[in-house]
């Protein structure tokens, strides 16, 4: 098998490497995702797990706005300004919430993880499950936007 034949890695898969890389070893590490997993499933007290499912729906909701921005110019058949995103009437929206249920989702995840399992608090903020899953959805290709 020649090097050619080898899977081709842009500049920005290698940049989302950078989150992908150091995310996955420190949830490994940590064992974060089993963690929060037991607590996901009843282990623990009842507020565990609601702060763990409402963190849980926050990154859901987190990954269907995002995929709803890749999938917009298909949407409404133009490219919309990301550049200039406070113009636009769908973007201006669509992107406050997305990164207030960022900052909600690591948060949560961060108290649930410090303050229902053995990982405490410092444990829980570097946890890395955030930046494997925004390193994650990084990768996934993002709209061609013409300059002008």
């Amino acid at each position: 098998m020649s090097t050619r034949s080898l899977v081709h890695f842009s500049r920005h898969t290698l940049k989302q490497l950078k989150f992908v890389l150091p995310g996955g070893l420190l949830t490994y590490y940590f064992d974060s995702h089993n963690v929060f997993l037991r607590i996901l499933g009843g282990e623990g007290t009842g507020w565990g797990r609601f702060t763990a499912r409402v963190s849980v729906l926050t990154a859901s909701v987190t990954v269907s706005l995002f995929l709803y921005v890749l999938v917009l110019p298909l949407i409404q058949g133009e490219q919309p300004n990301y550049r200039h995103w406070r113009q636009s009437g769908v973007l201006s929206t669509v992107i406050p919430i997305m990164t207030a249920s960022i900052v909600a989702g690591w948060s949560l995840l961060a108290y649930t993880l410090g303050h229902w399992s053995s990982l405490g608090y410092l444990e829980g903020i570097v946890a890395g499950l955030y930046a494997l899953a925004f390193g994650l959805l990084g990768l996934i290709p993002a709209p061609k936007v013409h300059r002008q």
